[in-house]
């Protein structure tokens, strides 16, 4: 699964998370430090705003009308430099952690920049940007008379409003005007270019199909204009930008380590390998003995794995049973978790549904789509599952067959809804958490760390076969995490991390390949976080359990962790160590 990347920084003038926030003053104090970043956010990313929540942004744009690198620069250094004053004067621990992710977040964010300004001519994926804004406008879980906002943001978007050009046009400016000013930088990768371009008629008919599903009225003229204009700014890209493309997807060296660095991972790319190797071929091990019991259990002859998997996978749900099974086995593992007291539930539901087509091509790999963590009335967040890649250039479409089989419906629900990531969402805005813990502390590591964990705390209770394929998706997270630096690294090519990944990990070919993409051009660096993340917490579990022996409470541990937001390892092991740890230790 993967959260939206482009919520890692949100914007406020307000927050509110719980009601139990406003009653901790610590919370109250933090908050008002993030004033300085959250001031930031909003003056240069309004969609982010209105896309958690934030009153006064829905009908405000990104300027893209000029360069704002230098503007955006010099008010982050001074947010830095304020935050690091503040912090040597604070005299709350727990404010001062905050302090620490907030300059942290900043300064990550400078680096990010630079980075990028240092090596790369600006890409600007305009459609899958609309794409996003609609679909986060026109949300069920949105108040409908917030989605009228749209209308006139599109009017801005395509330049029909007083003040505002085309942002087609604008983005071909500041594109330009970066290839004037240094003619070394480095074009896009050519895969990712492509895919964008390719993409882009599912994705104007993902907009049209949201907005013709939305009660908006007017939308047909403002959808044609868009359409015209997306097209045409998808055929400059096509005809000016692809020539210039780079060929070679790899990264240069200090940005993929930067990348690494931006998804929570604080160790170099060789030691992340290291670690991840030993840890597939445990797996691995693991995986050949459950395989054996399942084969045994079922009479096959078959005991390898690899055998075991395919058999498994070759009893698909027909299409009709496939939500039900997922929404019965949320219901079955509910009730495993409050038996064996593995972490509290809430009394509600939670919502598990099919990805359109759109959000296939968007993010083809199953994913937990966010509440609004900001301005939230009670809406929660949604798992999405997703059933394929989008057609490629030649028309050919690659499905699924890795989610739509009984065995899998066990781990992939207890990572994406319960006890995974829909309660560590719902937990952080029902308890309430500061801003700094819940937005600017929000990496991948920070949050699939848990996703993989819950995972694992599932599985004793599962059968044989639902156990097998949590070994499938844990010994995933362990390859991800030696592929991904490998092939950034030049040490395996696309195609043989393609191949390994459907004859080791027994992947479809459409999984395969959005795991190739992932790790070229969606996100490089990022798919390393689960495996790095669910150590992290494993560690700090041992050091807990280790401390604490028969005093050792798992209910009360995993509600601990889940009421400290997205603190990152290194804080979240020392509010362990002398809170939890330190209270209980007392008595």
């Amino acid at each position: 699964m993967r959260i939206r990347i482009t919520c890692l920084l949100a914007i406020a003038t307000t927050f509110s998370l719980g009601a139990s926030a406003a009653e901790q003053s610590w919370v109250t104090r933090s908050n008002q430090n993030a004033q300085l970043l959250l001031g930031i956010e909003a003056k240069y990313s309004p969609e982010s705003a209105s896309s958690l929540g934030l009153e006064g942004y829905d009908e405000a744009i990104s300027d893209y009308s000029r360069d704002t690198y230098e503007p955006q620069r010099r008010d982050l250094q001074k947010a830095v430099a304020e935050l690091r004053s503040r912090a040597t004067k604070e005299t709350d621990a727990r404010v001062r952690q905050d302090l620490q992710i907030l300059r942290q977040a900043a300064e990550d964010q400078l680096t990010t920049a630079q980075l990028d300004r240092k090596y790369f001519i600006p890409f600007y994926n305009l459609t899958g940007m609309v794409f996003r804004v609609v679909r986060d406008t026109i949300d069920p879980r949105i108040a409908s008379q917030k989605q009228q906002a749209l209308l006139v943001r599109l009017d801005k978007y395509t330049g029909t409003a007083s003040g505002f050009r085309p942002v087609t046009e604008l983005a071909r400016e500041r594109t330009l005007e970066r290839i004037r000013a240094d003619g070394k930088l480095l074009g896009p990768y050519v895969g990712e270019l492509e895919k964008a371009i390719n993409d882009s008629p599912t994705l104007l008919a993902g907009i049209r199909d949201l907005l013709a599903g939305s009660k908006l009225a007017g939308w047909e003229s403002r959808h044609a204009l868009l359409e015209k204009q997306l097209t045409e700014y998808n055929d400059w890209l096509k005809r000016e930008i692809l020539p210039r493309a780079r060929k070679d997807h790899r990264l240069p060296p200090e940005v993929y380590a930067n990348n690494l660095r931006q998804y929570g991972v604080d160790i170099s790319p060789e030691e992340l390998i290291g670690r991840a190797l030993t840890s597939f071929a445990e797996i691995r091990t693991q995986m050949n003995i459950t395989a054996g019991l399942v084969a045994k259990e079922r009479g096959w002859p078959e005991r390898d794995y690899r055998a075991v998997i395919r058999r498994l996978k070759s009893e698909q749900l027909p299409a009709d049973q496939v939500m039900p099974m997922y929404r019965s086995r949320l219901a079955q593992i509910e009730a495993i978790v409050r038996e064996q007291k593995i972490v509290t539930l809430p009394d509600r539901a939670a919502s598990i549904r099919l990805a359109s087509p759109a959000e296939n091509a968007q993010s083809p790999a199953p994913h937990m789509d966010p509440p609004r963590l900001i301005g939230n009335t009670g809406e929660y967040g949604e798992f999405v599952l997703t059933t394929g890649m989008s057609p490629d250039a030649s028309g050919k479409a690659l499905a699924f067959d890795d989610f739509s089989h009984q065995a899998v419906t066990w781990t992939l629900t207890a990572h994406e809804a319960r006890p995974g990531h829909e309660l560590q969402f719902a937990r952080m805005i029902e308890a309430g958490v500061s801003i700094a813990r819940a937005v600017f502390a929000f990496n991948s590591v920070n949050v699939e760390g848990w996703g993989l964990y819950a995972e694992a705390e599932l599985q004793p209770y599962e059968p044989l076969d639902g156990q097998l394929i949590a070994l499938q998706m844990r010994a995933h997270r362990a390859a991800r995490a030696f592929l991904d630096p490998m092939v950034n690294l030049g040490q395996l090519t696309p195609d043989q991390v393609k191949d390994f990944l459907m004859q080791e990990v027994v992947y479809s070919e459409g999984m395969a390949m959005q795991e190739v993409q992932r790790y070229m051009f969606r996100a490089p660096g990022q798919a390393t976080s689960y495996f790095y993340g669910y150590q992290r917490i494993m560690e700090t579990r041992q050091a807990a359990q280790l401390a604490l022996r028969d005093r050792f409470d798992r209910q009360a541990y995993n509600d601990f962790l889940l009421n400290q937001g997205l603190l990152p390892p290194a804080l979240l092991r020392q509010t362990v160590m002398e809170d939890f740890v330190g209270q209980r230790a007392a008595r």
